[in-house]
């Protein structure tokens, strides 16, 4: 009996440490691009795209109450021919504190594969109706202009950063990052009335098309990207808005990564006060790998990474969310013709890793799948993604708790 007992007493401490439950989602087979976002009162919101029966896209939505966990029926946030629907650049919804909700998508503006506009959807009565906000950004280039992110600006106004691609008109494309211009990273902000009141350039060369993420710190919001440096350095940035001006990116960890197109692969952070979370893929050193490092002053510097996972079965595809219990952290894997999605928690100095769970056998291969997503709310995980089975797409989620 004493033997059993060392033996369990030296275990690591995340051997048995979550439960892993099936969450139904609303969504019918069909649906992709699923976002996860959290009303200020605790409710999940859920959006994904799904396919008009006679033709088109539409992104719908539903809200999942906080208190007894059961779906609203779901609603149509916004329809259209013309849209640019893709495994990595998807629409987000918002909810604001005065209960605005507020969403994105992506609509094509040229003959180009990659020449599309961001669009703001606002609505003032829980999503059953919608009106349209003001351009995000009027520059008027068919090129691209997505990957963006939204924050809660204040009660009643928004914050929006998106990939900007007006520099690169006359030549770019995602095959060719030479281009006639670099990519950049623009912000604005929208009032309660759907105007927008303030455009700034951000970054003036980022990668072409890595995603952005935003988190609130008592400091204000910070974003994280993928920068991009002459000689293709990319490495993972944050940068932090005060209301009037963007601080100076600071660097999360100098993996001096080259890699000559873009990787397609971006950041996710979090926020709790004034200390904050970044993670992150990288194909950097002898193998890929998924990281994620930590900051006690709201992303003005990080101290030393942590390499997570380590491998060629790194896909990365990474989300964070923090709360009083610790650093969430999930990411993906394929290997051995199958795809995974893990979740690891760690303490807040991510000097521990509380648990690590094989979350799902995800179905599908390759871009199909996309990129999972997750909230933290009532001290559980909760994830959604998409997987592809005979060749159609569903949406698939899961509860994870400690």
């Amino acid at each position: 009996m004493k033997t059993l007992l060392l033996c369990l007493a030296l275990l690591p401490a995340f051997a048995t440490a979550a439960t892993v439950e099936p969450w139904a989602l609303p969504a019918p087979v069909g649906s992709a691009q699923p976002h996860l976002s959290q009303a200020s009162g605790g409710d999940l919101l859920l959006s994904w795209i799904e396919k008009q029966p006679a033709g088109g896209d539409r992104l719908m939505f539903a809200r999942q109450d906080a208190k007894d966990a059961r779906w609203s029926a779901p609603r149509v946030i916004a329809q259209g021919s013309d849209w640019f629907v893709n495994w990595a650049d998807f629409p987000a919804l918002q909810a604001l504190p005065d209960g605005s909700l507020w969403a994105h998508t992506l609509v094509k503006n040229g003959a180009a594969t990659y020449a599309y506009d961001v669009r703001l959807h606002v609505s003032r009565d829980g999503g059953r109706h919608w009106q349209p906000a003001d351009a995000v950004h009027d520059d008027g280039t068919p090129t691209e202009h997505g990957f963006a992110s939204l924050w809660p600006q204040s009660r009643d106004q928004l914050g929006i950063v998106w990939l900007d691609g007006r520099k690169t008109a006359g030549g770019h494309d995602h095959a060719d990052h030479g281009g006639a211009g670099a990519m950049t990273m623009r912000s604005a902000t929208f009032d309660a009335a759907g105007k927008r009141r303030t455009g700034l350039e951000i970054d003036a060369m980022t990668c072409d098309c890595c995603q952005t993420d935003t988190a609130m710190s008592d400091a204000g919001v910070l974003v994280a990207y993928r920068d991009r440096e002459p000689g293709e350095i990319r490495d993972i940035k944050v940068t932090r808005f005060d209301g009037q001006a963007w601080t100076a990116p600071a660097t999360v960890h100098a993996d001096r990564w080259f890699m000559p197109a873009c990787p397609v692969n971006g950041p996710a952070v979090g926020a709790r006060g004034r200390q904050a979370w970044v993670a992150w893929y990288t194909g950097a050193g002898p193998a890929p790998s998924v990281r994620i490092a930590a900051s006690s002053d709201a992303g003005a510097r990080f101290g030393p990474m942590r390499q997570v996972a380590v491998g060629e079965a790194q896909l990365g595809r990474v989300d964070l969310a923090a709360d009083a219990s610790g650093v969430w952290m999930s990411w993906m894997q394929e290997a051995g013709g199958e795809q995974s999605l893990w979740l690891a928690r760690f303490d807040p100095a991510l000097a521990t890793e509380q648990f690590r769970v094989r979350v799902a056998t995800v179905a599908g291969r390759g871009r199909g799948t996309g990129f999972p997503r997750m909230q933290v709310q009532g001290g559980s995980a909760w994830l959604a993604w998409t997987e592809v089975v005979g060749g159609k797409p569903r949406l698939r989620g899961a509860r994870v708790r400690p």
